[in-house]
């Protein structure tokens, strides 16, 4: 039966595939509710005995639904009860706020950020990526909540509740955040009594740190009186897709997306020539690679639990600390602060190790274009850290030179379209291998990827209110998993910076300890590095006289 193209604008449940003149039957069956969906096209080339299949979905094309990236969908993936992954963090603002005021508050610009009303659609049988719909059933009620702190109402009160609440996985069947406010915030230094907090947790799958401050400007203000927002646009209400029609695109995106793996791999290809031409040609040496970092007690299975703390420093005396070695930076500076508190907190319990901690520096890779897009769009630097360095200004210069290598190699592989191999991984493996590898607690038995994530999040050196009310500090936290139980975010405010580290309860029971020494190393660095720019002055000062 010579057939060269067929095409179908009805739904039939059993189509006819012929492959050249053997007649061979293959039966897809389709379901009714396809035909609201989709278009079926089918090119069938009769000397080859190939098949193309063309999937036009019309709720995908007007932009009603929205695939998840592959790296999206791995926060999903990776995503288990005693593995939360959502980002978030604890806000104090000035003076008191009536939830229901804050209920209205949000309700008047919950629509400007999409992700706010969208929840996710998986695949049956999770077969590829879940998209994000539009929730007709979308209820503010269920993601603001209320709750006060037990007296005194101090820093150990809001600590303990915020790390609760974090150990909490958000609900998979709506929209993928919360907030909550907490009041009784009566006892802080340099908060005012009565004040209250802000709890927030949004999914990694819908945010990444440049995303979610995105989602600060929808929440606060540049001055007490609020400013207009754009009219709610009222949106049609659309019927969630079946799963078949759903399934049918999974196919499709399985048929497609091998085209792109030529691509990857020339870019690949251009990215190992350039490294090694760094590495032989021009004697630059590489960073850390995965599974070289040295194994700490980090570096373990993660239990439900978490731990969260955070300490606050000064931003106008970290950027002084720069001077003291010519041309680092104020992240460099952030990081030998970091490592002095790591080797410091390792070396008490004699577990520091020979060689340097590795930490993981996600570096966003938005263009100017994606700057207000929601989802993750980052890549990482391998640093070592200097932790087996004692002198905390060697460790700064140490610290500077390998950011510079990391940032070389950095853009050497163009890390942007080397993430595209995310977009290759079937999302049901990937959940399987997840599971697999927490349930069998593998990371005991392997080196670390690296040690731990240290995320930085610069936000504006100006006050922000929130309802009227003055943001008085920002403090972030993001997830750990097993293999790698401890991660710093670091939110930069109004001339605060926060280092605001989160652990598992088994791995970093004492973190408040941690915390301690933080604040403290950034006070050793300090001291080194006005005596060091002391002793330089009086050094030149001295060749000067001569």
């Amino acid at each position: 039966m010579p057939l060269s193209r067929l095409k179908w604008r009805t739904v039939y449940t059993q189509i006819l595939l012929w492959s050249g003149s053997e007649g061979e039957l293959l039966r897809h069956y389709i379901a009714h509710e396809y035909l609201n969906s989709y278009k079926l096209t089918i090119d069938l080339y009769n000397q080859q005995g190939s098949v193309f299949l063309q999937l036009v979905n019309k709720d995908i094309r007007d932009g009603i639904m929205e695939e998840l990236s592959g790296l999206d969908a791995s926060f999903l993936y990776l995503e288990t009860p005693k593995v939360p992954m959502h980002i978030g963090g604890v806000a104090i603002l000035e003076g008191s706020l009536k939830f229901e005021d804050f209920r209205q508050y949000i309700a008047d610009r919950v629509h400007t950020v999409p992700k706010l009303t969208q929840k996710l659609v998986t695949i049956p049988m999770s077969l590829d990526r879940p998209y994000w719909v539009e929730d007709p059933d979308f209820d503010l009620n269920l993601h603001l909540h209320h709750t006060a702190l037990p007296a005194p109402g101090g820093w150990k009160e809001l600590r303990y509740l915020a790390s609760r609440l974090f150990s909490q996985q958000l609900n998979r069947d709506r929209p993928l955040w919360e907030f909550i406010v907490v009041e009784g915030v009566d006892s802080i230094a340099q908060v005012p009594k009565g004040s209250v907090a802000l709890i927030s947790k949004v999914h990694h799958a819908g945010f990444d740190g440049k995303s979610g401050a995105d989602l600060m400007q929808m929440l606060f203000d540049v001055s007490p009186k609020p400013r207009p927002v754009p009219p709610v646009v009222k949106k049609p209400i659309e019927e969630v897709p079946g799963a078949v029609g759903l399934m049918a695109k999974s196919a499709y995106n399985f048929m497609t997306r091998p085209g792109k793996l030529p691509g990857l791999l020339w870019d690949t290809g251009k990215a190992t020539l350039k490294a090694g031409y760094m590495t032989r040609v021009q004697g630059i040496k590489m960073p850390t690679i995965p599974f070289r970092a040295p194994k700490t007690r980090f570096n373990d299975t993660v239990e439900a639990e978490r731990k969260w703390d955070s300490a606050i420093l000064d931003l106008q005396r970290v950027k002084a600390i720069r001077k003291v070695v010519e041309g680092a930076t104020l992240n460099d500076v952030i990081l030998a602060i970091c490592g002095g508190a790591l080797r410091r907190y390792l070396l008490e319990k004699n577990e520091l190790p020979e060689k340097p901690l590795v930490a993981m520096v996600p570096v966003s890779t938005r263009t100017e274009d994606e700057k207000n897009a929601m989802g993750n769009q980052v890549s990482g630097m391998y640093i070592q850290l200097a932790t087996e360095v004692e002198d905390p200004i060697e460790r700064l210069r140490k610290i500077h030179v390998n950011t510079l290598v990391g940032k070389l190699y950095q853009d050497a592989i163009d890390a942007r379209s080397l993430m595209g191999f995310a977009e290759l991984i079937p999302f049901g493996l990937a959940g399987v291998a997840a599971r697999f590898y927490s349930r069998t607690a593998i990371a005991k038995r392997h080196n670390p990827f690296f040690n731990l994530v240290i995320t930085n999040v610069p936000g504006p050196n100006i006050p922000l209110y929130l309802a009227g009310h003055k943001l008085l500090v920002n403090m972030g936290t993001a997830p750990i998993f097993d293999g790698m139980g401890l991660i710093l975010p670091i939110v930069s405010y109004n001339g605060l910076i926060s280092i605001s580290p989160t652990s598992s309860v088994n791995l970093m029971p004492d973190l408040d300890v941690f915390s301690r020494y933080i604040r403290e190393s950034a006070n050793e660095l300090e001291a080194a590095a006005e005596e060091k720019m002391r002793n330089m002055e009086a050094f030149n000062a001295l060749l000067e006289r001569e």
